[in-house]
């Protein structure tokens, strides 16, 4: 199998940014879609928020890939 090389302590931190940035935006755009009267869009919206949030405090992994070794 092949191994993953190892994140670089900048690799890890830009990558906390993105996450970061894209939970940011899934809360405005469940402002938006609450506007709308789209619950659907809301309740999958607030479940991405949540995962984003998650995986910023280490409860899950950024993948699943490779995740039963």
């Amino acid at each position: 199998m092949p191994v993953r090389p190892t994140h670089t302590p900048l690799e890890k931190a830009r990558t906390e940014q993105n996450i970061a940035y894209i939970r940011q935006m899934l809360a405005e755009l469940r402002g938006v879609a609450a506007s709308e009267n789209a619950d659907m869009l809301c309740y999958l919206i607030e479940m991405a928020y949540i995962e984003a949030g998650d995986v910023l405090a280490g409860h899950r992994p950024l993948t699943l890939a490779n995740n039963s070794q």
